[in-house]
């Protein structure tokens, strides 16, 4: 069933479940389906724009909860135990937690934005043991701001944004792709510098 039939079918259930699916860990077409429902409401008016703003808010903040829940009871403790099976070792959840500590609220309000890190955000959030009170504030403002962004934008585009939808599909995930290489190429030339600030702030084994 494609996303245009289930915006038509559940309306507003359909927007809360797959941002708030996509959110927790699934990689769901979430943002997709906000700039649908927003220019489904655009072009025929059968959903109020302020509605779909709140319900993809409320999807979002609670599905990156449960993410951060299932990261912080489950991610982590595994990651501890079996991590160096695949390479993840103390060392490299060191400088993962102290990223998050360091710059996690930014890590995450961003993050929205970006495909990978949206659906990924919360778990490694919970994974690396970010303080829960940073990390909701830093979800909601993300989640509220990334809603009323595509909300908005979607419902005024109306027709001609479901008309181009393929389009705007790919723009974004380019976008996103860049976005994801830059990121990855800035850590990997400061990782030694990271390793070093993680080492001093958490000498010694890390605890649970």
């Amino acid at each position: 069933m494609s996303i245009d039939q289930l915006i038509h079918d559940y309306g507003y259930l359909a927007v809360f479940a797959l941002v708030g699916i996509e959110s927790l860990g699934v990689p769901l077409p979430g943002e997709t389906t906000l700039i649908v429902a927003g220019a489904y409401a655009g072009r025929t008016h059968h959903l109020h724009p302020l509605l779909i703003f709140l319900v993809a808010s409320a999807g979002a903040i609670v599905g990156d909860n449960i993410g951060y829940w299932i990261g912080d009871k489950g991610g982590y403790p595994l990651a501890r135990r079996y991590g160096r099976y695949v390479r993840l070792d103390e060392h490299k959840l060191k400088v993962a937690r102290y990223l998050f500590d360091q710059r996690g609220t930014l890590v995450v309000f961003f993050g929205r934005f970006v495909s990978i890190l949206r659906t990924y955000a919360a778990f490694l959030a919970g994974t690396s043991r970010m303080r829960w009170r940073e990390f909701l504030v830093a979800n909601a403002s993300g989640g509220v701001v990334w809603a009323a962004i595509y909300t908005t934008a979607a419902y005024f585009a109306g027709s001609t944004i479901m008309r181009e939808s393929g389009t705007i599909n790919l723009a974004v995930g380019l976008v996103a792709l860049v976005a994801v290489v830059v990121v990855l190429l800035a850590i990997r030339h400061s990782i030694k510098r990271f390793a070093e600030r993680a080492e001093a702030a958490y000498p010694g084994p890390l605890e649970d």
